[in-house]
């Protein structure tokens, strides 16, 4: 009877050995499973973003060829927004912001694109007045007012519409600033 014992026990371990052989093998193919499907789901994201980003390689070789249209017809944008004017740089200005403590200021480079040739010389005789009509739109403005994109192009509007309205000869398409610093 001892035997039978022995050979049951015996029969039990390796039982219980297969069984824990098992459980191990199907946690471990588990784990590999999800490793495989969380690399499938990193490839799938990271080459989404990979055709996003090769995009701009044929704008930028459509637009080193000096081929407007081409690159217009690219990025499917009108060609009237791809063309710039001519620009008229402008001196910096440098202004205290409309504020209760009066200590912001505003530095502010920018250029105007302008309609035609034509108005080059206008702008050169009437440069003091449309110093002063800047100086006093920017004085204006408070932090606020200026320091989000919509308060940008707002004020980008108010500035070419005060000018416009003193030109003759053209008009001022467009104001593109090349310095903004408020401190």
């Amino acid at each position: 009877m001892a035997e039978k014992e022995k050979e049951e026990s015996s029969a039990e371990e390796a039982g219980k050995k297969k069984s824990g052989n098992m459980l191990l093998i199907i946690i471990i193919g588990v784990l590999v499973l999800i490793l495989i499907i969380g690399g499938i789901v990193a490839f799938l994201m990271m080459g989404n973003e990979e055709p996003a980003s090769s995009a701009p390689a044929p704008t930028e070789k459509a637009a080193s060829n000096g081929s407007v249209s081409a690159n217009a017809s690219v990025t499917g944008l009108d060609s009237p927004s791809t063309e710039v004017g001519l620009m008229y740089p402008l001196d910096g200005f440098t202004v205290n912001l409309l504020s209760e403590s009066g200590r912001r200021y505003l530095k502010v480079e920018m250029n105007l694109e302008l309609d035609g040739d034509e108005l080059s010389p206008e702008l050169d005789t009437k440069k003091a007045i449309f110093r002063d009509i800047i100086i006093r739109i920017l004085s204006s403005k408070s932090l606020e007012e200026i320091s989000t994109i919509k308060g940008k192009e707002k004020l980008k509007e108010q500035i070419v519409n005060e000018l416009n309205m003193r030109l003759k000869d053209g008009k001022v398409k467009n104001i593109y600033f090349t310095d903004f610093v408020v401190q």
